[in-house]
């Protein structure tokens, strides 16, 4: 039986292979012969943790063709959650691109996690895409990450975006609330319905509040989408006359959306012409409501596509992706509104016979090696091509293309201007390079590299213990290749002890996994600790000092003027410099220290020297923070190497520290968004306090943790009321009770937040749940300061 059992299981997995392989080759048929860059969207799906990323995906790909069938979070066969970690869990851990086709559009799709732990893979996708799907949860609205995410967008540019309200079917699932949260939370000041959902075609749910979504109003193609039981849609049109809508057949007579749907769609129109001098006198001339429903899809998606090229509007689709319901609207409107590569490209990207791509992700494959991840922004690269990686002045050789369907390889030709490709044979890159094909028209030196990724600051640290002496050196170079594929991932050396620095328990547990299964190495892992900075805690000056050192038997004396103090209070760090801030003689940014750069320019040494001081505070051996340090000029003998810089800057600036005082000692804080219910609300506030914890607001739908807590105004907004989604109507108007739920928000502590799910279960007899994401760093008390060194041994 056991045997029968595996067979059949094995026989199942080979058959869901073969077929998706088969899509594979079709849509890659297409994919590749058929370049057309205007037809591309290179977009990301981005939200908070459970609000429904992969469900969506899988149902995009089930929509599109590419599965037979789609898989589910629940029973671990989901396409883009292939780690066996993913389908353990239940959540996403990497990004994973696919392409798919969808009418004649192509779209290089990229899932990415939801989990705070996981941001630097929303980071570096972010980075390479030109549009993003946003996910809310339409239960819980805006959530903590659903802005961690959003501000991710914002450092990188990505102005289009797509707001999908996921999960209507649940309940307590509520249309108006969750645009209303965008507002409190200031997302954007301009969110547009472009759909309306139909909870039923049964006027009497209404009535008795009962969930669901069974229908979709298209407010832009004036049209009714119906779902059965089994996700099959249903297209219908709707009447041009307001006073047929009734008549039409489509909805039953006295259905409470029907008087709503004429005011929702010359609210949309009304919002466009705002954008558009054509449209507005077009209104003005016919104010009528029939005039409103008469103006065509195609008359109006140009003027929503320029406004949302331009970020100036968010439109705001819904529906359910469990249930497949709107997810032909979010591929629609996506192929239609979305940037494809040519905009905002220079005119000769396509056919420049330089290639210029980003590698946004490096993984590790145990068959195929290294894989980098690239985005080609010019030109088209072929196979057995040589690179020249701008960012450390390195040749690669390329291998192999590929187009990877999530972890299924597709082997091709080319990669084309505007693709999402994967590159094998790369032994130098590292997530964030410029990867170019210098010709006879161009000179390396004279290509500048693309914006780089920049790793968010890591908060917790875990020592790496090998079990034996013979376990050592592999640990060491498992650690460093994880953590080549994960730039979050930091690793250092202190005292004796091999330490892996992450964004999180979460974080590091997962990377604790990865070095058994993937790497297969022995060791254990230390108690989970927070990681505290040292501000620099002398007066502003500027000094010159002298270094001697002994070279080939020579002595020789090397001068450094520098100028250094701490940054005040509102000016922002550099987070590529764990938020100080370096620069030259002229005041530009000096590029953070990586090996492999140009090894023939002095500042490359020179930061080297500067990170070398800044990584351990002579006073306590944490890493300096909130410095800004500016290197005035130096001498250096002739005839010696620029290489010795390295060491001069690193020990002239450990020097000085030696000679400041202690600065500030400063840890990580996390924002807090707890729900409990009302019995034992008191009693978790008071242990916040207890915990160092600051209260920010309870029962808000805004959190006012430094950032502007006035929500964008309504005026001008089309909210829908209530009882569009019936069942979140009665749980809105419910008087608070025993049983009713309240919202705290609140920073505290990281390093008092570590075990707080048990004590949150133990106050709130279980009932109570909560959402952490980072909220930085900030500087202690003197009590809590000794407190901190008497915990390092430094007190």
């Amino acid at each position: 039986m056991l045997w029968r059992s595996d067979t059949l299981t094995n026989f199942k997995f080979l058959f869901r292979t073969i077929s998706r392989r088969g899509c594979a080759q079709r849509r890659n048929h297409s994919t590749v012969l058929k370049n057309d860059p205007s037809k591309t969207r290179n977009f990301a799906l981005v939200a908070h943790i459970d609000s429904g990323k992969t469900t969506l995906t899988e149902s995009i790909l089930s929509t599109s063709g590419y599965l037979s069938s789609p898989g589910t979070v629940d029973t671990g066969s989901t396409t883009t959650d292939f780690l066996p970690a993913e389908r353990e869990r239940g959540i996403t851990i990497q990004s994973a691109s696919i392409p798919v086709s969808w009418k004649d559009w192509t779209f290089n799709l990229i899932d990415t996690p939801g989990h705070a732990d996981f941001g630097m893979e929303v980071e570096s996708a972010s980075r390479v895409v030109d549009g993003a799907v946003v996910l809310i949860d339409a239960v819980e609205g805006v959530e903590s990450q659903t802005q961690g995410v959003w501000r991710q967008l914002d450092k990188y540019g990505v102005k289009s975006r797509l707001l999908f309200l996921n999960k209507m079917d649940r309940p307590g699932a509520s249309f108006r609330s969750s645009l209303l949260s965008v507002l409190n939370y200031r997302l954007h000041p301009r969110p547009m319905a472009l759909t309306l959902p139909v909870a039923s075609f049964d006027p009497q749910a209404y009535k008795t509040a009962e969930p669901g979504v069974e229908g979709v109003v298209d407010l832009v193609h004036w049209c009714l989408w119906k779902w059965n039981s089994e996700g099959n849609a249903s297209r219908y049109e709707l009447p041009q006359e307001p006073n047929n809508i009734e008549d039409c057949g489509l909805f039953p007579k006295a259905h409470p959306i029907i008087p709503h749907l004429g005011p929702a769609r010359t609210s949309l129109l009304e919002n466009l012409s705002m954008f558009s001098d054509d449209l507005m006198e077009r209104l003005l001339e016919d104010p009528s409501s029939t005039a409103h429903l008469s103006i065509g899809a195609s008359d109006l998606l140009p003027i929503l596509r320029s406004a949302v090229l331009e970020g100036e509007v968010l439109p705001v689709l819904c529906g359910s992706a469990m249930k497949h319901i709107g997810t032909s609207l979010v591929l629609d409107y996506a192929g239609h509104l979305f940037p494809n590569p040519l905009d905002g490209a220079s005119a000769n990207s396509m056919d420049d016979p330089n290639v210029r791509m980003l590698a946004w992700k490096v993984a590790w494959d145990k068959r195929r090696g290294w894989m980098t991840f690239v985005r080609v922004y010019s030109g088209t690269l072929t196979r057995q091509s040589t690179l020249l990686n701008v960012t450390r002045n390195q040749k690669e050789k390329v291998s192999k293309l590929l187009l990877l369907y999530a972890n299924e390889p597709e082997e091709v030709d080319s990669l084309p201007f505007g693709s999402v490709g994967v590159i094998l044979g790369l032994k130098y890159t590292r997530t964030g390079d410029t990867l170019t094909t210098t010709g006879k028209t161009q000179k390396s030196s004279s290509i500048s590299a693309l914006q780089d990724i920049t790793p968010p600051p890591a908060v917790m640290s875990a020592a790496i213990v090998p079990h034996s002496k013979s376990d050592l050196e592999p640990v060491q170079g498992a650690v460093l290749a994880l953590s080549r594929t994960d730039p979050s991932a930091r690793v250092e050396v202190s005292e004796g002890q091999l330490l892996v620095h992450g964004l999180g328990s979460l974080h590091l547990e997962i990377i604790e996994g990865r070095l058994r299964d993937e790497w297969g190495v022995n060791f254990e892992s230390g108690r989970r600790r927070v990681t505290y900075r040292e501000g620099f805690g002398g007066e502003e000056e500027t000094i010159t000092k002298a270094w001697n050192t002994e070279v080939y038997g020579k002595q020789i004396t090397i001068s450094v003027t520098f100028k250094i103090r701490s940054l005040s209070e509102n000016e922002r760090g550099d987070p590529a410099w764990d938020e100080n801030i370096v620069l030259n003689a002229e005041g530009r940014p000096v590029a953070p220290p990586d090996l492999g750069r140009d090894n023939k320019s002095p500042w490359t040494y020179i930061a080297q020297g500067v990170a070398s001081a800044i990584s351990a505070s002579p006073h306590t051996s944490l890493p300096v923070s909130r410095a800004h340090v500016q290197i005035m000029s130096y001498t250096l003998p002739e005839g010696t190497g620029v290489s010795i810089l390295g060491g001069a800057l690193s020990s002239i600036l450990r020097e000085h520290f030696s000679k400041t005082p202690t600065g500030p000692i400063m840890e990580p804080y996390t924002r807090l968004r707890i729900t409990v219910t009302d019995d034992s609300f008191g009693a978790v506030v008071k242990h916040l306090i207890e915990s160092d914890g600051e209260l920010l607001d309870s029962d808000s739908q805004v959190i006012s943790s430094g950032e502007e807590s006035i929500p964008y105004t309504r005026d001008g907004v089309y909210i829908p009321p209530e009882w569009m989604s019936p069942s979140a109507s009665t749980t809105s108007n419910s008087s608070h009770s025993a049983g009713q739920k309240r919202v705290i928000n609140a920073v505290a502590p990281l390093s008092k937040m570590l075990d707080f799910s048990n004590r949150l279960r133990a106050i709130s007899g279980g009932h109570g749940t909560f959402e952490m994401s980072n909220a930085g760093f900030r500087a202690v008390s003197d009590t809590r300061k000794l407190e901190i060194l008497r915990e390092m041994g430094r007190a």
